[in-house]
């Protein structure tokens, strides 16, 4: 297997509890380009629930919300990311880039004890 094909997933704990990870990353990324979280859910192929659900535990995770809503009505419900919630997914990005620098060597060796298929 290549090491160019393993990656590392970081996730942000406080305690027990995902702060941020790969899939609440991917997620803010797509309320950010959208402007909604049922739009984001569907690019995502995930329900709305599971992304209304991921973005309440965000929002609670850190001191500020990362996500503001707008409840629907005549123009429409929304979501935007706040200033926080900005910074917060770019600190993310920056880090999982950092880790994967990291460990470019570690996972190469690694890649060599791999079956190519892990199923």
């Amino acid at each position: 297997m290549r090491a160019s094909k393993l990656a590392p997933k970081i996730r942000v704990l406080v305690g027990a509890v995902v702060a941020i990870g790969p899939g609440r990353a991917d997620l803010l990324e797509e309320i950010s380009r959208c402007g909604s979280i049922s739009a984001a859910a569907r690019r995502l192929g995930m329900s709305y629930r599971r992304a209304w659900l991921l973005v309440d535990a965000v929002n609670r995770a850190f001191r500020r919300p990362l996500v503001a809503r707008a409840t629907g009505g005549r123009g429409g419900g929304g979501a935007r990311l706040t200033a926080q919630g900005e910074d917060a997914l770019r600190l993310y990005r920056a880090i999982e880039r950092k880790a994967a620098r990291s460990v470019r060597g570690e996972l190469g060796r690694l890649a060599r004890n791999l079956r190519r298929s892990a199923r």
